[in-house]
């Protein structure tokens, strides 16, 4: 059955769903476990055997997936009038979000695959710096999208939205806005945007902008024809392939609120120790951490944090399997008070 983004599901009459987003590091990796050939989260209807929401999750992800779920809370309702049950019904469905261990390949069903959820959001790492995909074609297509409109006012929104969601100063909009308007180009130069404030935890609301301006194959103002617009003039042909593997449904858009949530929580809340193994080096630590903000932190700064708030211990053992002297291992300190853990853990700034 080829699946287009908006059609019934093929089970059942209902009209409420389930579906996961399972969060794991691997190999200082933050991934997601997809099915479909990575193009749909595991999923599937409420049926009446489920004595809960929870108990549906559990049962679709064990059938297609059969990975084992270990942390699990709920995540965000969706109303996706988009979509309809048999019956005609618009559907709703209750996402999760899960932090596990991954299970070996061989033992997952076939058609679940773990993928890099920057696959997904490739502007979304900053591991190396700002993506030149941002500067060089998203933000001159927004300004095209914010200027497409003779309401000043709403026009004055979008230009405070995209300042807002893509870590730009007010100063360099507004030049931007300038060069768009004189010459229809862009300067691919970021020499003018110091001072910007890039928010990770800004997911969700990044990618709905582009939802709306429709730069992405999920929205519906993005059919074939939209690419060769004047307005998208910024864009190059190969567009598709460059903003990030699309999905059906409202998928990617359900992994954007995980990002979202998990990002903000891990400022205050240790659920990274979710996504470790028993024991660890700090940098592993680090690493895993700053795989899932998608920024790079200050070494010092993050070590410090680790022994202010108690968060670790050693093991008295070493690794052997890195080059050079042997790092020291640790474990998380399960006895630690939870209102603690809850009220005093902070991540350290960025760089």
């Amino acid at each position: 059955m080829t699946l287009s983004y908006s059609h019934a599901h093929q089970q059942g009459s209902g009209t409420t769903e389930v579906v996961a987003v399972l969060v794991s590091i691997n190999e200082h990796t933050a991934r997601v476990l997809t099915v479909d050939q990575g193009k749909l989260l595991p999923n599937g209807p409420l049926m009446p055997l489920h004595r809960s929401l929870q108990a549906g999750v559990r049962q679709w992800v064990e059938e297609q997936t059969q990975q084992p779920l270990g942390y699990i809370e709920q995540l965000y309702t969706f109303v996706d009038t988009n979509r309809r049950s048999v019956d005609g019904h618009a559907l709703v469905y209750v996402s999760y979000l899960g932090l596990v261990q991954e299970t070996q390949t061989q033992a997952l069903q076939s058609q679940a695959i773990w993928r890099d959820w920057y696959d997904y959001f490739p502007w979304e790492n900053h591991l190396e710096g700002m993506p030149s995909i941002i500067m060089d074609f998203i933000v001159p297509t927004l300004l095209d999208w914010a200027n497409d409109t003779e309401d000043t006012t709403a026009q004055r929104r979008r230009h405070q939205r995209i300042r807002l969601c893509w870590g730009l100063n007010e100063a360099f909009l507004a030049d931007e806005n300038v060069k768009h308007k004189d010459a229809g180009t862009n300067s691919n130069s970021d020499n003018n945007n110091e001072g910007r404030k890039w928010v990770a935890e800004h997911v969700l609301l990044r990618y709905e902008m582009l939802y709306e301006a429709g730069l992405i194959p999920e929205a519906p103002s993005y059919p074939a024809s939209y690419l060769s617009n004047a307005k998208t003039a910024h864009l190059p042909e190969n567009w598709s392939q460059l903003i990030g593997v699309p999905m059906y449904y409202d998928h990617r858009r359900v992994i954007a609120t995980a990002i979202s949530r998990l990002r903000a929580k891990i400022e205050y809340r240790p659920l990274i120790f979710g996504l470790m193994p028993d024991v660890f080096t700090l940098s592993q630590l680090q690493k895993s951490v700053e795989a899932l903000s998608g920024v790079r932190l200050h070494k010092q700064n993050f070590r410090r944090l680790l022994d202010s708030q108690n968060l670790v211990i050693k093991t008295g053992e070493s690794s052997s399997t890195q080059r050079g002297r042997p790092a020291k291992l640790y474990r998380f300190c399960h006895d630690i008070e939870l209102q603690s853990l809850l009220m005093d853990s902070k991540l350290p700034k960025r760089k």
